[in-house]
């Protein structure tokens, strides 16, 4: 792979205090298909982290990325099937990191649905990482759609933390 086939999208902004990270997708499978995908135990393994969602407000949310990374302990902050998933990117004392994945049918056939998650984040050096990381299992949702499995894209990663490197640079600078 090239430099030129990584495309990364994604767009931040300061609310509040805190930073903001958008990144949407366009998605030619159902909303059904992709709710499942972000709320099923087995196909969240395929793509995200091992681990449950408990799917309603204040239910758990438990998600293990064993050596790479925190566990994610929270409550489920907000859930309409098919439609709206809501909760914290965090556990314990750590900093509340809200995160909502927001899922619009395309068409009026639902055969494809618009995927749109926003990160709020404390204004500091992991906002990159965390924009990177986001984009990166973006890509491996898409390619588990795909019904493909495919490792943590690690050069995508380090695009993509030029990319919100640079997209903070230029809009959080004070």
């Amino acid at each position: 792979m090239n430099e030129t086939d990584l495309i990364i999208q994604g767009d931040l902004e300061l609310r509040d205090g805190r930073v903001e990270i958008h990144l949407e997708r366009e998605l030619e499978h159902s909303p059904a298909r992709v709710w499942e995908m972000l709320t099923d135990s087995v196909c969240l393994a395929r793509w995200l982290a091992p681990g449950v969602i408990q799917l309603h407000p204040g239910g758990r949310v438990q998600l293990d990325f064993g050596n790479s990374g925190t566990p994610i302990d929270c409550r489920l902050r907000a859930c309409e099937p098919q439609r709206l998933l809501a909760y914290s990117w965090s556990a314990g004392d750590d900093p509340e990191r809200p995160l909502t994945w927001i899922l619009d049918p395309l068409g009026e056939s639902s055969g494809a649905t618009r995927l749109r998650l926003t990160v709020s984040l404390p204004n500091d050096d992991l906002v990159p990482i965390a924009g990177a990381g986001w984009d990166a299992h973006l890509e491996m949702l898409m390619a588990a759609l795909e019904g493909i499995s495919i490792h943590f894209p690690a050069d995508r990663f380090r695009h993509a933390r030029e990319f919100f490197a640079d997209l903070a640079k230029d809009k959080l600078a004070a």
